[in-house]
């Protein structure tokens, strides 16, 4: 009887333990702190997003990164909960090589690549047989291809893929010759072309403005959707409530987008793309990536 007592004693003390670290762990949720890594954390949208966040009770710690190769790393290794600094494309790309399985749980914003002219004002203007003029580096060239399919000027075989190249131009479908040239060039280029696709980085050294763009990725496109850029998770924490709920604030937050906007000079197009879409976009990227490599 002695021992029973004691052994019904222990097991009330291990169930007011149990109990009062439940208490200790629902406290701890109520006020979650969140580490986000992003490239640009001196960017002040990020300082109004922190305190919408806190307003909502989510302490939310932005960590800085220089490169863009060390904040999926982070991520995958448990030292972030959350990163946002990434298309999808980049993404699959790196799950593909590390052997990852981080996914997109939001959308933020596709930052575009521009078709420019110095000939005509839109697209419709621009005749049978002219020629643009797309960067030749991989990753823009096939962008630069799918924009303008997207404009009506090409059409890809297949509808294209983000390793598309000249080849896969249908030319007999297709409004438009298009040639390649070195990024820094395809500005410089206007003169002698009907458009140009100009990559981000060069187009204000150009003396143009986002505004300025005849065309750009259409994010209604569906091959748009792999440039969207997203907040990425861990697979184990996709369905995570609070981090979704900071997809939200992110999204809904109107002096946070207005933050983002006026620091892309105006020429984010700010998303809210399903999120079944944006993980449909990475797993058929990531099959192409294994395609492509044969």
């Amino acid at each position: 009887m002695q021992i029973t007592k004691k052994i019904l004693t222990a097991a009330i003390a291990l169930s007011l333990i149990a109990l009062l670290t439940g208490c200790a762990g629902a406290a701890a949720d109520a006020n979650p702190s969140v580490k986000i890594g992003v490239v640009g954390a001196s960017d002040p949208y990020w300082a109004t997003y922190t305190q919408a966040a806190k307003d909502a009770g989510i302490t939310v710690d932005i960590v800085d990164f220089a490169e863009y190769s060390q904040p999926n790393p982070a991520l995958k290794e448990g030292e972030l909960d959350l990163n946002q600094f990434q298309h999808i494309v980049y993404l699959a790309d790196y799950n593909d090589s590390s052997g990852s399985d981080l996914v997109p749980i939001g959308a933020t914003a596709i930052y575009p690549l521009g078709l420019y002219s110095s000939k005509y004002a839109s697209v419709a203007d621009i005749q049978q047989g002219d020629t643009v003029a797309i960067p030749n580096d991989e990753s823009n060239l096939a962008r630069g291809l799918l924009v303008l399919q997207s404009a009506g000027l090409v059409t890809l075989k297949d509808g294209g893929t983000i390793f598309a190249t000249l080849a896969d131009i249908d030319e007999a479908n297709s409004k438009v010759k298009v040639i390649t040239l070195d990024p820094s060039l395809t500005a410089s280029s206007l003169p002698d072309v009907a458009a140009a696709i100009i990559n981000n980085d060069y187009v204000a050294n150009s003396g143009l403005t986002a505004a300025d763009a005849i065309a750009q990725d259409d994010p209604s496109d569906p091959n748009a959707v792999a440039y969207v850029n997203v907040f990425a998770a861990k697979a184990a924490d996709k369905d995570n409530a609070t981090y979704l709920k900071l997809v939200e604030i992110y999204q809904n937050t109107q002096s946070v987008q207005d933050g983002v906007q006026e620091k892309a000079g105006g020429s984010a197009v700010l998303v809210k793309t399903p999120v079944a879409d944006l993980q449909k976009s990475l797993t058929d990227v990531e099959a192409q990536i294994t395609a492509h490599k044969g």
